[in-house]
């Protein structure tokens, strides 16, 4: 975890419970306003991606999931 996402931690550590919940819930908020469909990806995470796309497998887009016999070994 990054330095300053620590010290926020420790901050709101320091408030009484319902402070905390309080704070959690506006932390919430801004994520979701942020990032409304939870699609943003950090650096790393983008990274990650882009190596498993990479890889050889294949994305799910490509089966066809209603045939799957057409993929078994003849």
């Amino acid at each position: 975890m990054k330095t300053l996402a620590l010290d926020i931690a420790k901050m709101v550590e320091l408030l009484p419970e319902h402070d905390q919940r309080f704070a959690c819930e506006f932390v919430k908020k801004l994520v979701i306003a942020w990032d409304p469909d939870f699609s943003k990806v950090t650096p790393q995470e983008a990274e990650r991606i882009r190596s498993a796309e990479e890889s050889g497998f294949f994305d799910d887009e490509s089966i066809d999931w209603d045939n799957l016999n057409k993929y078994a070994d003849s």
